[in-house]
């Protein structure tokens, strides 16, 4: 089955490093789309099209004040992606607890012989 379009799936929008890095930097407040292109090193028609990508499957919003289009982090559409990465949660959670408890009888097993390795 082929991949969704970028423009319809979260997901596949996040697959480019450029936006995730787009997303970073929204997250700590509102920013032009000049200020996303000298961090990310690219050129702002390049950072226009990440942004429209973004916008479109409703991870980034846009407002104008004056001339400039400040864009910003539409938290509500990273639900998906964090429900999704959530549900690995437990399998993680699992994988230490047995890690600990592989430790904890290592160390137990250590301080039975003596501890003379």
């Amino acid at each position: 089955m082929p991949r969704a379009a970028t423009t319809s799936d979260a997901f596949n929008a996040i697959a480019e490093p450029q936006r995730r890095a787009i997303l970073t930097l929204l997250k700590a407040r509102e920013r032009p789309v000049g200020y996303l292109a000298s961090e990310l090193g690219i050129t702002q028609p390049g950072t226009s099209k990440h942004l429209r990508v973004l916008r479109d499957v409703g991870l980034v919003r846009v407002r104008q004040v004056g001339q400039r289009r400040l864009y910003g982090l539409e938290a509500q559409g990273l639900q998906p992606i964090h429900e999704w990465v959530g549900g690995f949660e437990q399998f993680w959670n699992e994988s230490f607890d047995r890690l600990n408890e592989y430790v904890k009888e290592l160390q137990r097993e250590e301080q039975s012989d003596g501890g003379d390795g």
